[in-house]
């Protein structure tokens, strides 16, 4: 399960398949630098993301996987 404390990175390294629900909220994270570092919240709220629907929608992707 992605939770909003998990650093974006590890989750697309986890989770691959995460990378275009990241890309249809705006958030380009796989050729961000901050990643590496930005926990999923934090970078919803720079970009204005609902934090919520993101987490649901990256949940979504991950149980399909499973």
């Amino acid at each position: 399960m992605i939770t909003k404390d998990m650093k974006i990175t590890d989750v697309i390294r986890k989770y691959p398949e995460t990378i275009a629900v990241f890309e249809k909220f705006g958030l380009s994270c796989r050729e961000c630098q901050i990643a590496d570092f930005e926990e999923v919240e934090h970078g919803a709220g720079v970009h204005e993301v609902n934090l919520e629907q993101l987490l649901t929608e990256l949940n979504k992707v991950c149980q399909k996987q499973d």
